[in-house]
């Protein structure tokens, strides 16, 4: 896997529920993009020792929320304090991480660390941009921006060999979990359809419902004598009644008992591309088009295996994960400040 550190992506915590550190890729601590100049650099937290600041703040509040960088800096008012709580925690649970790191004397081959190097410069246009970025991140100092990228591609093995190696789900897993979870994978009975309707005035009179349905009954011939989704549609929007005249009178996908017992019936007495004799539910008269039906079933295991596996590798990382930062924080002194 590519280093996030070059590519921009980030790992994260979940901003929701702050209860897991959800997967991410160690946060680029070194970004083309530099965090506001600030005059003075604030303290926020302490790791065993070593200082977080409100800049390595800033830039893990930029990853989650990356609209504030477009909005110089700005986060919703509603979402800062969630999103300033999930940025804190993760910056410091990627301390904690490359504290591990180096306590189990974890190194970066040097071929790597100048491929790391080499891929963050292409991302300057001229050396004079290179050189302004050193100067406002790094006090012009090409180690400081070193030690960083280290620091990034330390925090990025360290997890691809205690997460993401042991994150994976084999087939036989995905199976046993689609076996026993077979509601999962079942789907409701829907039916596609178009309709036009004729709608008398509320609290409609008897002869204003028969009006209705005479207007119906003559052009039930038309409605018939279509032959394709468009010809209908067009005649919907013509002379449809009801709302959904303006959407050549089609509905979304509609399950079994979104419909009236009425109107159920009849599609079940037509083939795609059919049409119904005119049905009424209660003093609504309306012709309706079956375009789809599909019977409510369950999902083949060879349907869904791929997108399961992905959703339970993802669970399965983030519990790891979370048990992960759980370890490290046990014997850690961790300072809020």
């Amino acid at each position: 896997m590519k280093s996030a550190l070059l590519i921009g992506t980030v790992l994260l915590v979940s901003v929701a529920t702050f209860a897991q550190v959800a997967s991410h890729a160690p946060t680029a601590a070194v970004s083309a993009a530099p965090v506001s100049i600030q005059s003075t650099v604030q303290p926020v937290a302490r790791v065993n020792g070593a200082v977080l600041t409100d800049r390595d703040l800033q830039r893990e509040i930029f990853t989650i929320f990356p609209y504030a960088r477009q909005h110089g800096g700005t986060v919703p008012k509603e979402l800062e304090p969630e999103i300033r709580k999930g940025a804190l925690q993760m910056i410091i649970f990627e301390e904690l991480v490359y504290q591990e790191a180096q306590r189990r004397k974890m190194t970066i081959p040097s071929a790597r660390m100048s491929h790391a190097e080499a891929d963050f410069r292409k991302q300057f246009v001229t050396a004079e941009e290179y050189k302004n970025f050193l100067e406002v991140e790094f006090k012009g100092s090409p180690q400081a921006m070193r030690e960083k990228i280290r620091r990034s591609l330390l925090i990025e093995q360290l997890l691809k060999q205690e997460v993401d190696g042991k994150s994976t789900v084999s087939m036989a897993e995905a199976k046993a979990y689609y076996d026993k979870n077979p509601r999962m994978f079942e789907y409701a009975e829907t039916f596609s359809i178009q309709t036009i309707s004729f709608v008398p005035p509320e609290k409609a009179t008897a002869s204003q419902v028969q009006e209705a349905r005479k207007r119906a009954e003559e052009t039930l011939p038309k409605a018939k004598a279509t032959k394709t989704y468009e010809e209908f549609g067009l005649l919907a929007e013509k002379v449809s009644e009801d709302d959904y005249r303006v959407m050549m009178g089609d509905h979304k996908p509609l399950a079994r008992n979104q419909l009236a017992p009425v109107v159920v019936q009849a599609l079940l007495n037509l083939q795609p591309g059919q049409v119904s004799d005119v049905l009424q539910v209660e003093n609504i008269c309306t012709i309706v088009r079956l375009n789809k039906h599909v019977p409510g079933g369950k999902k083949k295991f060879e349907e869904v295996k791929g997108q399961l596996i992905q959703r339970l590798e993802k669970t399965k990382t983030n519990q790891i994960r979370a048990s992960l930062d759980k370890k490290l924080k046990q014997k850690a002194k961790i300072e809020v400040l």
